[in-house]
């Protein structure tokens, strides 16, 4: 029997305190969101080929992770909390701690900020908006 899922009921949720004297994050969750990517982690290649390479061939090394980007599609509903919340995000450029539910209560936390908000309006179709978040230093499972 397979332990495959769908990806039904994950969430995107955003740090939504400062962690006073040392307390645990608190987090919102992002309303209507679908279609989340996780970070896209990648290690750097460090190229160390020299002039005596064997077969003069390349040699590389593995470098340092990027952590990469992740994005999330969301229902567009203009000046509501989720909407207003991205938008002070990528206006300010804050670092802010981002955690990503899956349906088996796996959770993702990471450092992010908005690089992008991009929001579709159709004429005969829902309005939705794509949100890129760009990942700084460790992705924490738990």
């Amino acid at each position: 029997m397979s332990d495959a899922m769908i990806g039904y009921g994950t969430t995107f949720s955003i740090q939504t305190n400062d962690s006073p004297n040392n307390s645990p994050l608190t987090y919102t969750a992002l309303a209507e969101v679908f279609n989340v990517t996780p970070p896209n982690q990648q290690v750097d290649d460090v190229d160390v080929t020299h002039n005596t390479s064997p077969n003069r061939t390349r040699e590389f090394i593995p470098g340092l992770i990027d952590p990469g980007e992740c994005s999330f599609e969301m229902n567009f509903v203009p000046s509501s909390a989720s909407d207003d919340r991205i938008q002070q995000l990528k206006a300010s450029g804050e670092q802010v701690y981002m955690r990503i539910t899956f349906p088996n209560s796996t959770t993702w936390d990471f450092l992010g900020s908005v690089k992008g908000y991009e929001i579709s309006s159709e004429t005969e179709g829902k309005m939705t908006a794509t949100v890129t978040v760009r990942v700084s230093g460790t992705v924490t499972a738990s």
